[in-house]
């Protein structure tokens, strides 16, 4: 039970600050989250910055004290309102009335329930349960940063260079605002690395039906369609599971699976209550930045589509009401995106120089976008034809317009960058690392919306045309009945929401290796045992080694698959490391580091990773003594190293031991 700490983690912060600025139902729900990561983006660097340390007792208080900040502001600017604007009061006492039925909220209560059954059974059958090892080249960088922020208290990412293999580089930069939040829940109640991981991914795709439940709600779709699209959200391929397979991309899922809940917020824009509004967004952004900083382009493209959508009467807004509150949330968002923002710019040619080669032809983008089925070998018809269908009638119906306008921006720039090499789209897509999946996963979020419309007027249409042959059973009933024909068909077509296909997906990086074996995680806990807090291992960057330090706290020489720079101590140890007797330099670093002892695993990230030059040698070498060994990891004890701890360590064991 100590895996439901992630999801407490993930929603209550955002409830408490959420409700203290009046945000209510539904939307407060799915904004919970949002609110969670902004309250943790922002303090982070002020925690930080104070000298105080990250840790669960601090930020609860900072979060109580953000919460009595907005409570008081909330308080004060509804005061005020009332006050100069009376008549602005009967209209929000008109708004609080319920606007749907308890059979219509039981209704959407229904369609996020079953989009989150699916998105849980998914995820366990495609993870194989919480506790096995993520596969892929990303998992052990955002693993080591979530130890390392719990093993030291401060979450500035000034401070976290030394996992990159980048140590005491102040200027270095990753948005680590969900690292953050794992780390103050890491080790409590026992809660282990993996359980953590991916509890948290589990947690991000529950996100995702409530948000668009409460997207679609204030926006005024039916509640059919409205818990049509919550129920398919967890089906799409592209988002979320190629994304938590490949990389995983982790951060960034968590990003955009929470654009929905920002742009639920954003209705309070068009329809002003109080301080809500500006404030919600402005933390939001915050948060969203901090998870990743491209995020924060996709939320800005879609309230450049809704001012669009306002600006052409498609969207209705009272000016003189809503000026101060989109001015406002303009301030709020610069003032608390800005400073998290900022020092992105440090690695910003590194990410917009990222190169992926082309993996389709127009046509065949094209038709990845039209059947909303970014990046898949075969389409997913039973959901993409009537999500394209949904599209139209959306059009037809005149809702959701600026929906359909970033289906036709995200989708199109998919297709193009999926199939084309220009400078331009290079350009356009830059912030995403010019990589086809992340710009994919944008598309299936008006899939959803496109096909709970769809939904919503099939079944209407069904109804209307039983009617006129049986008069006597009521229009409730027979849309009813089309709801369950539709999701017979549709449902057993697609074999249960494509269940099948997208835990085979996921399985591609949860398969018990390469990477990391149990015989290597045998192998970290043999060290676990042996080495002296500040010693570090000597490894290998090719193989599972990186993960040593999050899941056993053995601190690795080389910290990622990338390899240190050759001019550093590891990149030089990494060279020339079975030269020892050769180059006295290589002893002084190796004292340095206080480094007794050199892992050496079977396993690779990819085949073609290559390893390091020195590595390989230390087995026919004298002076690496073999202290532990199983089918695939041994670890060696270098020979005169035995005095670079005091204290805390146990000597090394003879062959064998600890197997």
């Amino acid at each position: 039970m100590n895996v439901l700490l992630v999801v407490l983690a993930f929603w209550l912060p955002g409830l408490v600050f959420g409700a203290a600025i009046r945000l209510r139902g539904w939307l407060l729900a799915a904004a919970a989250p949002l609110l969670t990561f902004g309250v943790v983006g922002l303090g982070v660097p002020v925690l930080g910055g104070l000298g105080v340390r990250w840790n669960l007792l601090d930020v609860a208080l900072w979060t109580l004290l953000l919460s009595a900040a907005g409570f008081g502001l909330a308080f004060l600017v509804l005061r005020f309102t009332a006050r100069r604007h009376p008549d602005w009061a009967e209209q929000d006492a008109a708004a609080a009335r319920p606007a749907r039925s308890l059979r219509e909220h039981l209704l959407i209560g229904a369609g996020v329930l079953a989009g989150s059954l699916v998105g849980v059974v998914t995820f366990l059958r495609g993870a194989r349960g919480l506790n096995q090892v993520q596969q892929g080249w990303d998992a052990p960088f955002h693993a080591n940063l979530v130890r390392w922020i719990a093993e030291h208290g401060d979450a500035r990412p000034s401070t976290v260079g030394t996992i990159a293999n980048l140590p005491n580089q102040a200027d270095y930069f990753y948005p680590d605002t969900y690292h953050a939040l794992l780390a103050l829940v890491f080790d409590k109640a026992g809660l282990a690395m993996m359980p953590t991981l991916n509890m948290a991914a589990l947690t991000v795709v529950l996100c995702v039906p409530i948000g668009v439940a409460a997207m679609c709600h204030v926006w005024r779709m039916p509640a059919l369609a409205t818990a049509a699209a919550a129920a398919v959200t967890a089906s799409f391929t592209n988002f979320p599971y190629d994304s938590l397979w490949r990389g995983p991309l982790w951060p960034y899922v968590a990003g955009v699976a929470l654009i929905p809940a920002a742009l639920a917020l954003g209705r309070l824009l068009l329809e002003p209550r109080g301080l809500a509004g500006p404030v919600a967004i402005g933390v939001g952004v915050a948060g969203l930045i901090g998870l990743h900083t491209s995020v924060a382009f996709v939320v800005v493209v879609y309230f450049l589509l809704i001012l669009l959508a306002v600006l052409f009467r498609f969207e209705r807004i009272d000016w003189r009401r809503s000026a101060a509150s989109l001015g406002a949330t303009v301030v709020l968002a610069t003032v608390f995106g800005l400073p998290l923002a900022l020092p992105s710019l440090y690695n910003a040619g590194g990410v917009t120089s990222a190169y992926w080669a082309s993996e389709a032809t127009v046509t065949g983008g094209l038709g990845e976008t039209l059947t909303f089925s970014p990046m898949a070998a075969f389409p997913q018809w039973w959901i993409g034809v009537p999500a394209i269908i949904g599209i139209f009638l959306l059009v037809r119906h005149r809702r959701m317009l600026w929906m359909v306008a970033a289906y036709v921006v995200f989708g199109g720039l998919f297709a193009a960058t999926v199939s084309l090499e220009t400078p331009l789209i290079h350009t356009l897509t830059g912030v995403f690392y010019n990589d086809h999946y992340r710009v994919g996963a944008l598309v299936p979020l008006a899939g959803a919306v496109a096909f709970g419309e769809f939904t919503d007027t099939a079944a209407r249409w069904f109804a209307r045309k039983a009617g006129t042959r049986l008069p006597n059973v009521s229009p409730a009933t027979l849309t009813t009945v089309g709801v369950v024909l539709l999701v017979v068909v549709v449902g057993g077509l697609s074999r249960g929401g494509y269940v099948g296909r997208n835990a085979a997906r996921l399985q591609l990086n949860y398969s018990g290796g390469p990477t990391v074996s149990s015989d290597e995680r045998e192998a970290f806990d043999w060290l676990a045992a042996h080495v002296a807090p500040g010693e570090h291992v000597m490894n290998d960057k090719a193989d599972g080694s990186v993960w040593m330090y999050a899941l056993d706290g053995v601190q690795p020489v080389e910290w990622t698959f990338y390899g240190a720079e050759p001019s550093t101590p590891a990149g030089y140890l990494s060279i020339y490391l079975d030269d020892i007797d050769k180059y006295p330099h290589v002893r002084e670093l190796l004292t340095d580091l206080k480094v007794r002892y050199v892992f050496v695993g079977k396993g690779k990230v990819t085949s073609g990773t290559p390893s390091g030059a020195a590595i390989g040698h230390v087995e026919s070498d004298p002076d690496f003594k073999l202290v532990f060994r199983n089918p695939g990891a041994s670890v060696y004890e270098i020979a005169g190293q035995q005095g670079v701890v005091t204290a805390g360590a146990a000597p090394g064991s003879a062959v064998g031991d600890g197997q």
